[in-house]
């Protein structure tokens, strides 16, 4: 036990003293940002992110826009360095290539994971992007709870969303359920989605009421997230069995009912709103046209609504017929962001009962 404490230790120094005295990214006033990368042996070094305009690139779905890349330029002291032109505020990511191998920078710890890419992240400006921040106003919390999914015969974990001040009142809030895209997990929203930074801003400003908002792992092979359930740790897949054939929604009332017995919540469909960003809109859609009663607050986010082969369960059935509700597509909506989204979904009826417009 000694030998291992010793070792243990050992590590952390090395990780703690280890780190190059290097500031990166560096956000300057005018909202440009200067990467640098220490690497004195390397030939070439580049930095790619959505900051950056996008390019062409082939794919097995065809061309499609993908990130671009600009190179660093190396001192005299091994130091490679590129400083971007001015940034509109944002939250971005990116990744530095070296020598052709991609790499996170070493001199930014906060990351996000997408799928199974991990990337670096950094805020530019106030405006939108204060939504991503973190500010000095009252903060909700964010619970990872199990709960029991009779239909998938196991205990499933899920992110769960409270707003400021829960825990001390006895008011009963609205819930929003938000689903994530494809090769997503009951991390995604919360993590890659910065939805709790986003509720507590827009709450703070009365821009939404106060709401709990759910967060379910839509893979329903999975107990939970990669590294987080009883399969332990392996590389996630943008896409796993039976994400899509009509399981998922079958089964969506074993969240709802474990929401609603053990939160504060407005158990009625005025009180209900369930959205989901590409895969997650998929499911969305026919959730809601499944329960037809649950739900009065619907949102599409770039549904991934197209002819599937798996798709065989009978929540599928009768499309047209469950359809009873005129669709309205506002090109307004198209692209924004949760902070948005949150503020704008169009209800069947009743906006101003959740949300403040």
């Amino acid at each position: 036990m000694f030998t291992l404490l010793l070792g243990t230790q050992s590590y952390a120094q090395e990780a703690l003293f280890g780190t190059q005295q290097i500031t990166s990214p560096e956000i300057h006033e005018d909202g440009s940002v200067t990467f640098r990368f220490f690497a004195p042996e390397a030939e070439k070094i580049e930095v790619t992110g959505d900051f950056l305009p996008t390019v062409k690139v082939e794919t097995p779905r065809g061309m499609m826009d993908a990130p671009g890349k600009a190179e660093l330029l190396k001192d005299d002291k091994g130091v490679w360095s590129f400083t971007s032109q001015p940034l509109s505020p944002e939250l971005y990511n990116y990744s530095f290539i070296i020598d052709g191998l991609r790499s996170t920078d070493p001199n930014n710890p906060f990351l996000i994971r997408d799928v199974a890419s991990i990337t670096n992240i950094f805020i530019v400006g106030e405006g939108q992007a204060s939504f991503y921040r973190v500010n000095d106003i009252p903060h909700g919390t964010v619970a990872k709870r199990w709960y029991d999914s009779p239909g998938l015969g196991m205990d499933r974990r899920i992110t769960i969303y409270t707003p400021p001040g829960y825990e001390q009142s006895n008011e009963q809030f609205p819930v929003l359920y938000l689903l994530h895209g494809a090769g997503g997990d009951e991390e995604a929203w919360v993590s890659l989605g910065r939805t709790a930074q986003i509720m507590d801003n827009l709450i703070a400003q009365g821009k939404a009421k106060p709401m709990i908002v759910v967060m379910p792992n839509g893979n329903v092979i999975q107990d939970g997230a990669s590294g987080e359930g009883s399969d332990g740790f392996y590389k996630p897949q943008f896409m796993v069995p039976k994400t899509m054939d009509g399981t998922y929604e079958d089964n969506f009332m074993d969240i709802i009912k474990f929401v609603e017995a053990n939160y504060q919540v407005k158990a009625n469909k005025a009180n209900r709103a369930i959205a989901g960003l590409s895969m997650g809109g998929f499911h969305t859609l026919h959730i809601s046209r499944h329960y037809p009663n649950m739900f009065d607050y619907i949102g599409l986010f770039s549904a991934a609504i197209m002819p599937r082969e798996d798709a065989t369960g009978r929540v599928y059935s009768n499309f047209d017929e469950t359809l009873k509700t005129k669709w309205i597509m506002d090109t307004n909506y198209i692209g924004l962001p949760l902070v948005k989204l949150i503020s704008c979904m169009m209800p069947i009826k009743n906006l101003e009962q959740n949300l403040i417009p």
